[in-house]
């Protein structure tokens, strides 16, 4: 696939959706980094439910300690891997006080580090709270660089790493939102939706379906 082609891609989503931005909810970047580790092999919608009622009660990593791990798995109960999740997160706050006075730290590397938070978690953190041009690649985003010839790649680090490199700067900061969307609910995985895609002529999936 050509620049010029992958300018279009983006200049046509980003026309669809001018301002995407995650379907997590959440009021701060504290909320966020929390939703985000809960979201790890469950729906967005699944953690919205979760988190409705937490996230009024808790709204930093000291409220959160204050609830306490036992607190914290009755409000996420519904989330699959509840007690793991559980345990990472308050794990997480505690290392956010004792090391970063209760604030979601705005560096990869301070990220990585917290229990629960991974490469993939850690781009959306920086991408969607502190508005760095990461690229958090997940089922959707894999199957969408691939399917389309966006940036084909073997392994999410590789697609990761392609996107980076070819995505044109003026779109790289919203190109994880608009990837993920378009996967979650027009290019699905079984019979995508070629049919009122706005980009399948630009597509360069061989397979296309008239849906």
């Amino acid at each position: 696939m050509n620049k010029q082609k992958r300018i279009e891609i983006f200049t046509r989503l980003k026309k669809e959706n001018p301002h995407p931005t995650t379907e997590l909810r959440y009021g701060n970047a504290f909320q966020l980094l929390v939703a985000v580790i809960l979201s790890a092999q469950c729906t967005d919608v699944g953690v919205n439910k979760a988190t409705e009622k937490l996230f009024r009660r808790v709204t930093t990593a000291q409220d959160m300690l204050q609830l306490g791990e036992q607190g914290l798995k009755e409000h996420i109960r519904t989330i699959g891997l509840f007690n793991t999740k559980a345990r990472n997160i308050i794990a997480a706050c505690r290392m956010l006080v004792e090391r970063h006075q209760g604030e979601v730290p705005g560096n990869r590397e301070a990220l990585e580090a917290l229990p629960g938070v991974g490469r993939k978690t850690a781009n959306v953190v920086l991408n969607t709270a502190f508005g760095q041009p990461t690229v958090a690649v997940d089922t959707h985003i894999f199957r969408v660089a691939n399917r389309t010839g966006i940036a084909p790649g073997k392994n999410v680090f590789e697609v990761e790493h392609r996107l980076l490199k070819l995505v044109p700067r003026e779109f790289l900061h919203d190109a994880h939102h608009w990837l993920i969307l378009h996967g979650r609910y027009t290019c699905i995985a079984r019979t995508p939706r070629c049919g009122s895609c706005v980009i399948e002529d630009l597509c360069e999936y061989r397979h296309k379906t008239a849906v």
